[in-house]
């Protein structure tokens, strides 16, 4: 069974611009890779870090190697999804050798944490911007803490929801329950790199998500 656990953040102003303007450049790097997918038709996540993580890297130093990185992932789990599932209009079953067209990330995509930009310690909430740290209290029903004990995470995104509010979503996998020594043990939370598969919850959505347009070759 796959669980969304829902965090919004009450930010101060501040705060908020701070987490937008992370957002923005997260965009910008995802807009310098899809170019490259496009042109050579590779989008495996691996293979498109051996391939651009060091040009990437040095046009946007303020990001950080680690954002770099999942900037990737955003670009290559994208991706996966244009091209690659069935219910796409641009599927390669559908395009054949027809050009690819090219991905453009709005301001408002989703921005990939890890273990290295996210942290959580019991109820204190750490995670990346471009000018340090910014913390946040985290307080969630008991039900929801024991997710995070007993399940597996997969994916962390950060997004800006209609009302303005940006929220992060914890993306679990249920594993069998743990003993209440190993619930204790679990207390801080330990979050893995991005996988590179997309959660199963998400298969079910559009293939085109709503912060990509889609730029169709001549």
């Amino acid at each position: 069974m796959n669980s969304v656990v829902r965090v919004p953040l009450n930010t101060t102003p501040e705060q908020f611009a701070r987490l937008q303007a992370l957002q923005s450049a997260f965009a910008e790097v995802c807009n310098a890779l899809a170019p490259e997918v496009q042109r050579t038709r590779v989008w495996n996540r691996v293979a498109l870090h051996h391939m651009h993580y060091r040009a990437l890297r040095e046009k946007f130093p303020a990001l950080g190697s680690q954002m770099v990185c999942n900037a990737i992932y955003a670009v290559s789990r994208t991706s996966r999804m244009v091209f690659q599932m069935p219910a796409s209009p641009f599927s390669l079953a559908k395009l054949g050798d027809k050009p690819l067209p090219l991905l453009q990330f709005a301001n408002s995509c989703p921005v990939y944490f890890d273990r290295h930009t996210l942290s959580i310690k019991g109820s204190k909430l750490s995670l990346f911007t471009l000018d340090g740290r910014m913390h946040f209290e985290l307080t969630l029903p008991e039900s929801q803490l024991l997710l995070f004990k007993v399940a597996k995470l997969r994916e962390i995104s950060l997004t800006r929801r209609v009302d303005g509010l940006y929220e992060l979503a914890f993306w679990l996998e249920s594993q069998q329950a743990l003993t209440q020594q190993e619930a204790q043990a679990a207390l801080d939370v330990q979050i893995p790199d991005a996988e590179d598969t997309v959660p199963a919850a998400l298969l079910a959505q559009s293939p085109i998500p709503d912060y990509v347009s889609i730029e169709v070759a001549a």
